[in-house]
């Protein structure tokens, strides 16, 4: 049984400490092509920016904020060292599995996100020396963010429509193999509780005496945003007698 819905669920700190060239302590710049996310805040202060056709929004984040953002919407958060920073974010993402693989574009430049070779260079963490490769790679996204928001600002929405071409065309060879992620998670718990209601309008209440208790293992890694504290919930520790 996977995580209720066939969602995700992490705890995310937003990097702080250490500012980017506009300033700001957050995270990195990205979008998801087919997945939404939803950030339920536990704690500080800071504020979500977001990107997309409508064009730069900032909203405010602080305990018991609760905001989500669809496919498409290019999305940063950042801490509020002015008023204490320490932002703390529940994330629960749709269709788990797909983020963890690949979908997620960083707003790398235009030079780099349209070339799929210099993409993935620029996007994979060594297996030494993480934290700094995890500071380059968000200076470059932030770059790359800046230009799509000074052009939006300006009412030139083209750099925006360029990088969506761009991101749809680094992740549709990987679309095939996320029709199976999806059919073993999302589709199979519409399956599932299709087959209770059918079951619950014959009388038939088999599927309770299957029920058990399950707990998600959990690890930590460096994420976009900030640390993060992510929930292995494919493989849960089924509670049995």
């Amino acid at each position: 049984m996977t995580f209720p819905g066939g969602t995700s669920v992490s705890r995310l700190s937003v990097y702080s400490g250490s500012p980017c060239a506009d300033g700001l302590e957050g995270g990195t710049p990205h979008v998801h092509t087919a997945s939404t996310e939803a950030y339920v805040v536990v704690g500080g202060h800071g504020t979500l920016q977001t990107l997309d056709v409508n064009g730069l929004r900032e909203t405010e984040l602080s305990a018991g904020t609760t905001v989500w953002f669809t496919p498409g919407t290019i999305h940063r958060a950042v801490n509020r060292a002015d008023d204490g920073g320490g932002l703390e974010v529940v994330v629960v993402m749709s269709n788990a599995g797909l983020p963890e693989a690949g979908d997620a574009v960083m707003t790398f430049p235009s030079e780099i996100v349209s070339d799929p070779d210099r993409y993935q260079e620029a996007a994979t963490l060594p297996t030494q020396r993480q934290e700094e490769a995890v500071r380059r790679r968000r200076e470059l996204a932030v770059e790359g963010f800046l230009r799509l928001a000074d052009a939006a600002a300006k009412g030139d929405l083209a750099p925006l429509h360029r990088f969506y071409d761009h991101a749809i065309a680094l992740v549709r060879p990987k679309a095939a193999g996320w029709r199976a992620i999806w059919e073993e998670t999302v589709a199979e718990q519409a399956r599932r509780t299709a087959g209770i209601l059918d079951a619950l309008e014959l009388g038939d209440g088999t599927h309770l005496r299957r029920s058990a208790l399950m707990e998600s293992p959990a690890h930590d890694r460096w994420g976009m945003c900030g640390h993060l504290r992510a929930h292995d919930v494919a493989n849960p520790i089924v509670h049995t007698r």
